[in-house]
Formats: structure tokens, C-alpha cells, sequence
């Protein structure tokens, strides 16, 4: 009689603790510190009624500063794309004296306060700084625009994209390439069909987290901006004059409102970064 031995599977011991411990971790810290807060908002909106709800977001002033900063913030996360990626290539590809101090420049975004750049930028790009004079020659104006808004996002949004994009150009292996040019693949062959695709979800990642980053700024934008509302008024300013006001109603209606058109766009961007990510697996 044959008796088949069965192996016996050790459990694997873990580094750290155990997964029950862990995921209670990892959710009484979400649920603390981001869903309770973000809820509090939508329980104090929906207290007041649709109607009221409605009457509130849908004026002139608060779909005008909802316009600005979705699309200053959407258009500065396109600009920081081809910044980012531009950079992040420049760093990876090439030598050239000062690399180093070029590449610890790029983070210095996250340190400075925003409201030192702010007032910074204001200051060069008003009618009479520095830069803002060159082009005031040509007729444009760039502090207290929406165009100066958009300075200021991309200025504090685009090391986003360069950190994302970095490690996956270390890893793209160079002979990958050097086998496209031996097949006969131009320089932009090469780039469109072999680099391109493993950059792209790494792409959309950086454009998600500096579409994010931008929309939620508050002091870099205040000062370059003027704050004119119907023209250069951003969301978060209106939410904060609305509680200075003690409209408490009103500002969490303004923050409901753009806490959902924020998840509907950044749930369109992951979808497109899931879709990149698998089409070329």
C-alpha cells in the first residue's frame, strides 16, 4: 500500500507585522484622516437642501472660479508634461558639469513655501519686473491674469512629473534602442514606438499628481492672480472668503461641488493610465 506523502507548506513569516494588524492600521489611518473629514463635508452640504445646494454652486461667481481653476490647473499639468519629461530626459541621457546641482533644483518646488514663490513670481512677472517687462513690451500681461495663474501652478507642480518619469528612463534599457536603429527605426520611430510606451503611464501618473497638486494650491496663486472675482478668482480663495464670512453653508457647498467634479476627473485620468499600462503589457 502506497501512501503519497504530502508536502507541508511553512507559512511564511513577514518582515512586518502580520495582515490583520496592518490593514486595520492602514484603514482607522484613511478612514481618520481622510474619509471622516472628506465626509463632513458632503453631511453639512446635504443639510441645507438641494435647492439651496443648487442656488449656491450654480451662481455666476462660483462657476466662474470653478472655470479658472480646473482649467488653469488642467493646462499646467499638460504644460508640466512636456517640461517634466524634457527634463527628466535631459537628466538621465546626458553628463554635463553641475548634473547634480541641477537635479537637487528640481525638488526645490516642495521645500520653498508657497507663498514666498508667490510672492516671487509676482514680482518678476509684474508689468514692471524683471520678466514681466519684456513682455509687457509685446502687450501681455502676466501677473493678475489667468495666465499668471498658470505660472504659478506649473512652477510648483512640475517636479511631479520629473520624479515620475526618471526611474522609468533609468530602467529602459539602452540596447532596446540601439535594435531599433539597427532595423532601420528613425530617431522619432524609435522614440513614438519603442520609448513613448513605457513612458506613457508613467505620463499620465506625473499629470495626475500635478493636476491634483495644482488645483488644491492656494498661496502661490494669491498674489499673482489679484483675486478679482468673475476674472481671476480661484475656488479655494472663494471657499476661504465665503468662511471668513462665516457662510459656513456656502463654502462647504463650494467644496462639495469640487470635491466631486475633482474625483469624476481624476477617476477619467486613472482609467487612461490603467488603459496605457496594460495595452502594452
Amino acid at each position: 500500500m502506497n501512501l503519497a506523502l504530502k508536502p507541508i507548506k511553512l507559512k511564511q513569516k513577514s518582515v512586518i507585522p502580520g495582515f490583520g494588524i496592518t490593514m486595520g492600521f492602514t484603514l482607522s489611518y484613511i478612514t481618520l484622516l481622510i474619509l471622516i473629514p472628506i465626509s463632513m463635508v458632503f453631511i453639512n452640504s446635504a443639510g441645507i437642501g438641494f435647492k439651496r445646494f443648487w442656488e449656491i454652486v450654480s451662481s455666476e461667481r462660483v462657476i466662474a472660479s470653478l472655470k479658472i481653476s480646473f482649467g488653469t490647473s488642467f493646462l499646467a499639468a499638460v504644460i508640466n508634461v512636456f517640461i517634466g519629461l524634457l527634463i527628466a530626459w535631459v537628466l538621465e541621457r546626458y553628463t554635463f558639469p553641475g548634473k547634480k546641482v541641477v537635479d537637487g533644483l528640481i525638488d526645490l518646488p516642495f521645500a520653498l513655501p508657497t507663498a514666498v514663490a508667490g510672492i516671487s513670481l509676482t514680482t518678476l512677472y509684474a508689468q514692471n519686473g524683471w520678466i514681466g517687462r519684456l513682455f509687457a513690451s509685446m502687450g501681455i500681461k502676466i501677473s493678475y491674469t489667468p495666465l499668471g495663474i498658470v505660472v504659478a501652478l506649473v512652477f510648483i507642480s512640475f517636479p511631479f512629473v520629473v520624479r515620475t518619469v526618471q526611474p522609468v528612463l533609468q530602467n529602459i534599457d539602452l540596447e532596446v534602442e540601439e535594435a531599433a536603429a539597427c532595423l532601420g527605426a528613425s530617431r522619432f520611430q524609435t522614440f513614438y514606438k519603442v520609448i513613448l510606451p513605457e513612458l506613457l503611464p508613467a505620463m499620465i501618473t506625473g499629470f495626475s499628481l500635478a493636476f491634483s497638486r495644482a488645483l488644491g494650491e492656494y498661496g502661490s496663486v494669491v498674489f499673482i492672480s489679484g483675486n478679482m472675482p468673475l476674472k481671476t478668482e480661484i475656488t479655494p480663495l472663494l471657499i476661504r472668503a465665503k468662511l471668513e464670512q462665516y457662510d459656513y453653508v456656502g463654502g462647504t457647498a463650494v467644496a462639495a461641488i469640487m470635491l466631486v467634479i475633482s474625483f469624476i476627473m481624476l477617476f477619467v485620468i486613472n482609467f487612461f493610465e490603467w488603459r496605457a499600462s496594460n495595452r502594452y503589457k
